[in-house]
């Protein structure tokens, strides 16, 4: 019995260490593999980088010292009162007003607001532009259906459209252009997409549009050089210091 456990240990290493050795490759492959990335790329610390708390100043704090140009944080309502939260709040959290401070403390850092909800979107503007943020925030999270509140409440802020693509047809040149097409419609500045979906196919589509691709949440080293390869305007990751790094690596072309 004891050795077939020791039989099954290792044959989990070597796969393991399989797989290790051909996610090396691939980061070397992707490293010299030509990308094209826009001066205006940027990328973002999701809220709760480098493992702090999430939705929380710490986290702010430290996705501006690891060089992100933006931050995520998700927003809800307190008794009407903008927090940030992913769930709903329970007291306690963190006030949309104290984050908008926090960031005016970083020159130029932009602030990605994850719109969990948008019941009192108007209150989000009215902070923003209280605490002189307005030019720096721009909305995430924002589903078809909360199109036209943003629009009648939240005019002249920017927002990226949440889509959920239909993997399998994530390459389809018929699929791809009617997203184009949606984005476009609702006034959005770009599609906001996971990075399982992905493709080339959907970035250059976008992109020939003028349309902006904003990749989430891009946080293993493999992963962070496949979607670089894209060539996205945006991705937000939870390990700033691994995308650094690796804009640090790649070989750019114009």
């Amino acid at each position: 019995m004891l050795s077939i456990v020791v039989i099954c240990i290792f044959i989990a290493l070597i796969v393991l260490l399989g797989v290790i050795v051909m996610e090396k490759n691939q980061i070397a492959e992707y490293k010299n593999k030509p990308v094209k990335i826009t001066g205006d790329f940027t990328y973002t610390a999701h809220t709760g980088c480098m493992d702090t708390k999430e939705n929380s100043l710490e986290s702010i704090e430290i996705g501006a010292e690891y060089g992100a140009n933006i931050v995520e944080f998700d927003v809800r309502y307190m008794n009407g009162v903008p927090v940030l939260s992913h769930d709903e709040p329970r007291g306690g959290e963190v006030t949309l007003k104290e984050a908008f401070l926090k960031v005016k403390e970083y020159e130029n850092l932009k602030v990605n607001v994850d719109m969990k909800s948008v019941e009192y979107a108007e209150t989000v503007k009215a902070i923003a532009k209280e605490t002189g943020v307005t030019e720096r925030i721009f909305f995430t999270g924002i589903e078809e259906k909360d199109v036209e509140v943003i629009k009648k409440n939240c005019e002249g802020i920017e927002y990226y459209l949440n889509v959920d693509v239909v993997k399998p047809k994530k390459q389809n040149a018929e699929y791809i252009q009617s997203l184009v097409e949606k984005v476009e419609s609702v006034g959005a500045v770009g599609i906001n997409m996971n990075k399982d979906n992905a493709t080339q196919e959907i970035v250059d589509a976008f992109h020939k549009k003028g349309l902006l691709v904003s990749i989430w949440t891009v946080s293993q080293e493999g992963d962070i050089y496949e979607i670089l390869s894209l060539g996205p305007d945006n991705i937000t990751t939870r390990r700033p210091d691994k995308l650094r790094e690796a804009l640090k690596e790649i070989n750019y072309i114009n």
